[in-house]
């Protein structure tokens, strides 16, 4: 018989994702932050490669990140209100941490595999701060998928890409909630 944790349960079918727009001061210090990351490196992980590795951005770094934004290559052509919205996704945060995915050659553990070995460290980060009880939400953005902006602006190595900035602040105003998957479309059954 299994041994069940209702809070957890409750948590996983209530969490709300808060708009990184709406979080302020205070955000979590370090110590705050650490059962925060530990958390998030508990994460399904296939053949212990550990295909990825956190850059916790404060708030100095995300200001020079803004300011980075317009130069990289990606934003030529841009819309000015497209350009602005990514500028203010890190002039206006307090504090992310960039989930790097870090491919590692394996015969046994598919590319796939590691990919959302990348992700489930995003969500379990993102639900590690809102079950601490700060607000929280799994961004990217144009900006972190282009090459010229994650090498200069966060040391990436060539290989490695981002698969989320997760911002984690204090949560200004609620969020509405929102319309959620219909379980009879997007769920099947096959017993057989």
């Amino acid at each position: 018989m299994p041994d069940p944790n209702p809070a957890a349960l409750d948590f996983l079918l209530t969490r709300r994702s808060r708009p990184a727009k709406t979080l302020g001061l205070p955000v979590p210090d370090r110590d705050a932050l650490v059962p925060l990351l530990t958390a998030a490196l508990r994460s399904p992980d296939h053949g212990k490669l550990e295909p990825w590795r956190l850059i916790v951005l404060e708030r100095p770094a995300l200001v020079r990140l803004a300011e980075m934004v317009p130069t990289c290559p990606a934003a030529a052509g841009r819309p000015p209100e497209e350009l602005a919205k990514q500028v203010s996704q890190y002039a206006m945060a307090h504090l992310a941490v960039a989930v790097v995915a870090v491919p590692r050659p394996s015969g046994k553990i598919p590319q796939i595999e590691q990919t959302l070995s990348a992700g489930a460290v995003c969500l379990q980060l993102l639900n590690a701060a809102l079950a601490a009880g700060w607000g929280a939400n799994w961004l990217s953005g144009w900006a972190s998928h282009d090459r010229e902006f994650v090498t200069l602006g966060l040391g990436l190595a060539p290989e490695e890409w981002v698969a989320g900035l997760v911002h984690i602040g204090t949560e200004t105003a609620a969020p509405p909630e929102r319309p959620r998957p219909d379980l009879d479309v997007a769920v099947s059954w096959m017993a057989t």
